[in-house]
């Protein structure tokens, strides 16, 4: 088609108060320590994935020394965002060295600016984060690093994947309609049908939109979805800041388990149309410095095939959450009142979980998240119509409570968490895995809000030797 559509809206100054997230207290089914037949069902079909460890041996660090009277844990682990990371990791190099406790950390802090931001290179501190590791990363990479002159960051991969899968789900769908998307969702993703990548995105929306079967094979996975809407495979990076502005991957762990769900039985398809699809990331906000890699990656994967010689035109619209939830249910309404059956987003599960309740379940709108990761978003009374590329904390926590266990030589852990629902959940997981699994022992769990002016007094708690 001659006219291709691509389109970026900014939504600004809505002047709305940022509130909290989902709050520990306020935690989803089984929060109060029990589990729900879901979750122990999930938890069972973790367990049972095959964990091909990539983990070679690593020289450990000596184990914690006295700090003043206290006598802290061997690992604390610090669940957050790098805006409020930087204040209380400024908190914490400012009372204790390097050599006091070694540090863990998951994806969300993976910010190589905060070396310079908090002056110390944080030798400490290890992390975990999901994996670019699908099939066809390298040829994101380079479509990436050949439009922006730069290496993509984290969740960046899961970005360009969910933009993708959504367009791809349209194009089959024939229609912008929510359910008649939601219905293709697994048919373009997962297998049987011709196998496409991101470098052959035009090609497979071309596919799609005649009625032919697809699998698109990803950037950050196979892409592969479960009966509950997660990626069936997923991988992890362990990684280390390099002391010069960056981080690096040291490891890899990855698992792997048989995708399933519901999907449409064929493809209607459709040509000469246009291909609606929501972007909502944080381009502001305690999430801002990673958001906005993302945002680049989303909005690639539509400009790719605005570009190609593609039988449908595609119009992406984009909408800042803020990295708050009002804003972020602000910015979803807005999308569905201008027609967007589909959306990318949004990144944080303390944003994820309220707009999918208020906005993406009753208007059935599907949505696929490409960093939203907490436990809850699996549970969620969804009918099917939210998605998401990044792996849930079910296997995060595992990773994570492996690496204090085994790579860091933890005996005993402390956990500091922004207190949401990514925080607790993440929180949750990881000391449970790191109690029964690795016979360690939790000496204290200490929840934070964001954007506090100092962190010393919780850090303090978390680093004593009592709960």
């Amino acid at each position: 088609m001659s006219d291709k559509i691509y389109r970026r809206r900014v939504l600004k100054g809505l002047g709305i108060a940022g509130i909290a997230g989902l709050a520990g207290c306020a935690s989803s089914d089984g929060d109060d320590g029990t589990e729900t037949a879901e979750e122990t069902e999930a938890m069972e079909e973790t367990e049972a994935m095959d964990g091909t460890e990539t983990m070679e041996g690593t020289e450990t660090m000596e184990g914690t020394e006295s700090m003043g009277n206290m006598v802290g844990p061997d690992v604390m682990n610090v669940i957050g965002y790098p805006a409020s990371g930087v204040q209380l990791f400024r908190d914490f190099y400012s009372e204790y060295s390097e050599d006091d406790v070694e540090i863990i950390v998951p994806d969300g802090l993976r910010d190589g600016d905060m070396q310079q931001e908090i002056g110390n290179p944080m030798n400490n501190v290890t992390g975990t984060a999901p994996a670019g590791n699908g099939p066809n990363y390298d040829a994101f990479v380079s479509l990436f690093e050949d439009e922006y002159g730069e290496s993509p960051g984290v969740f960046t991969s899961q970005t360009f994947d969910a933009v993708a899968l959504l367009m791809l789900a349209n194009a089959a769908a024939g229609e912008n309609s929510g359910p008649a998307i939601r219905d293709q969702m697994r048919r373009v993703a997962n297998p049987g049908g011709t196998e496409i990548g991101p470098d052959t995105l035009v090609e497979g929306i071309n596919a799609a939109a005649d009625g032919e079967e697809i699998d698109y094979q990803g950037a950050s996975s196979s892409t592969n979805f479960d009966e509950r809407g997660d990626p069936a495979a997923a991988a992890y990076d362990v990684w280390e800041f390099d002391g010069e502005g960056g981080t690096e991957a040291i490891e890899t762990i990855s698992f792997e388990s048989e995708p399933g769900g519901d999907m449409a039985d064929e493809s209607p398809g459709g040509t000469d149309r246009t291909v609606m699809v929501g972007l909502i990331l944080p381009e502001s906000g305690d999430l801002a410095s990673v958001g906005g890699p993302m945002i680049e990656a989303g909005e690639l994967a539509a400009q790719i095939v605005s570009e190609g010689d593609a039988n449908v035109d595609v119009d992406l619209s984009f909408e800042d959450t803020q990295t708050d939830p009002q804003a972020g249910i602000s910015a979803a309404e807005s999308l569905v009142n201008q027609g967007y059956p589909c959306i990318a987003g949004p990144a944080s599960s303390g944003v994820n979980v309220p707009v999918s309740e208020q906005v993406f379940i009753p208007n059935e709108i599907v949505s696929c998240s490409p960093s939203s990761t907490a436990l809850s978003v699996s549970f969620l009374e969804d009918d099917d119509f939210v998605f998401r590329t990044a792996p849930s904390d079910l296997l995060q926590g595992q990773v994570m409570a492996q690496v204090a266990a085994e790579q860091l030589d933890g005996d005993s852990t402390s956990t500091m968490y922004v207190n949401n629902d990514y925080g607790q959940q993440l929180s949750e997981q990881y000391t449970e895995t790191f109690t029964e699994d690795y016979d360690g022992e939790v000496s204290n769990t200490i929840a934070f809000e964001k954007e506090q002016s100092s962190y010393s007094s919780r850090i303090q708690e978390a680093l004593s030797n009592s709960s």
